[in-house]
């Protein structure tokens, strides 16, 4: 790959405002056929490919120059299958915008098909007020002081020791749904969140 193994992806949630500024990280911009039908068309930078099963458009309406990948399988997410075409393609990582907003159920789906997916992708939700992610079993932040950070167990997370939060967790337990940690804020610049078992999804979002 001629950049680097990371790839920028648009699904079918809510429009975007905020989009990288610098593409240049990014070895393949891919989309679902809905977001390129909705929003990603219009875009000020050239999408490289398309997936979907082409109920939101037909691939003639895609300018050439641009790949599409049919996906006709009904039992799969159009972002389920595109995760499964990053992965064929090599890709170690995705950025992901669009995940959020309009239909809830679509949105839980996401995060269902991003902890299928954990131990093969690294992936990254991107939203206008928030990143969050399933984290590994040490993740470092980088300039988030003053921001909310949430530490949402799936379904538990165990043995998690935070540095750098306001209230912070010492070898403690998370168990959805009788405690999770929302809306912490970080105290330091750097936050250290690390845990021994189970799965642990990262919410990071704007300043508090």
């Amino acid at each position: 790959m001629s950049r680097n193994d990371k790839a920028l992806l648009f699904i079918n949630g809510l429009e975007p405002r905020k989009i990288p500024e610098d593409i240049s990280a990014y070895a393949l911009i891919v989309c679902t056929d809905g977001a390129y039908k909705n929003y990603a068309k219009n875009l000020p930078f050239k999408i490289d490919c398309v997936s979907g099963d082409w109920d939101s458009l037909s691939p003639d309406e895609i300018p050439e120059g641009i790949e599409t990948i049919e996906t006709p399988d009904q039992n799969r997410t159009d972002f389920q299958k595109t995760l499964e075409i990053l992965v064929e393609k090599g890709f170690a990582e995705v950025d992901v915008y669009g995940a959020s907003g309009k239909e809830s159920d679509h949105f839980i789906g996401n995060i269902a098909a991003a902890l299928e997916f954990k131990n093969r992708l690294k992936i990254i939700f991107y939203d206008d007020i928030s990143m969050f992610f399933f984290s590994d079993k040490i993740t470092h932040l980088q300039q988030v002081k003053g921001k909310v950070i949430s530490l949402i167990p799936f379904f538990k997370a165990e043995n998690i020791v935070t540095k750098g939060l306001q209230y912070p967790l010492n070898q403690e337990n998370l168990t959805f749904p009788e405690r999770i940690g929302t809306r912490n804020i970080a105290s330091d610049d750097e936050v250290e969140i690390s845990y021994s078992g189970g799965e642990l999804l990262i919410y990071v979002g704007n300043s508090f």
